[in-house]
């Protein structure tokens, strides 16, 4: 079996913990803890401090293994330790939350300078009144538009399963086009 890291991220209360649930084929590992921060209690009531894990099989001999990362910054040495090694990651954005869209930019700066992979943003509680469309939550974040950002519902599986295609066709497609142009340069300095 062969066994590929994928992370996925975000701000507080973006989903992160139940998007990997909604996939996981195993009981997920987690590192909750009762809230303990007023502001975020209004939130919810349990939070990551660690990380979240679950897996999800591609077929008989490719599994994802799914860490998720804590969404507080001050746990933020967490999302360096479990960057390390992963083909692709997912950054999680509360469709719902405006206020806080400035903390997904944090996440998503601090992911690309810690690490090259390709990744994809999610736009989750589509299913909720008042979710902003995807559309508007590019451009409040900056991104460009080869990077693709999808509706998301994190309690259901087509929703979540279409997140992860997406970011493995993206991997696919960025190793294709990285050897095609490795193997051009190779042509030129030996031309």
């Amino acid at each position: 079996m062969v066994n590929y890291k994928i992370v996925i991220t975000g701000a507080y209360a973006a989903g992160k913990s139940q998007f990997i649930r909604t996939v996981s084929e195993i009981d997920v590992v987690d590192t909750d803890v009762p809230v303990t921060h007023a502001e975020e209690k209004e939130l919810k009531h349990h939070t990551t401090v660690g990380l979240d894990f679950g897996t999800l099989s591609i077929d008989a001999e490719q599994r994802l293994l799914l860490f998720g990362t804590p969404g507080q910054e001050r746990f933020d040495f967490m999302w360096e330790i479990l960057a390390e090694g992963c083909l692709g990651y997912i950054v999680l954005v509360d469709s719902c939350r405006p206020a806080h869209f400035n903390e997904t930019i944090v996440v998503l700066e601090r992911f690309a300078a810690m690490t090259p992979v390709p990744f994809v943003v999610a736009a989750t509680k589509q299913d909720l009144p008042g979710a902003l469309p995807p559309m508007y939550i590019r451009r409040r974040l900056g991104l460009p538009t080869d990077i693709p950002i999808l509706a998301c519902i994190a309690t259901d599986y087509p929703s979540v399963s279409d997140v992860i295609s997406t970011l493995l066709d993206r991997i696919d497609v960025l190793a294709q086009d990285s050897s095609s142009s490795s193997e051009n340069h190779k042509e030129h300095s030996h031309g």
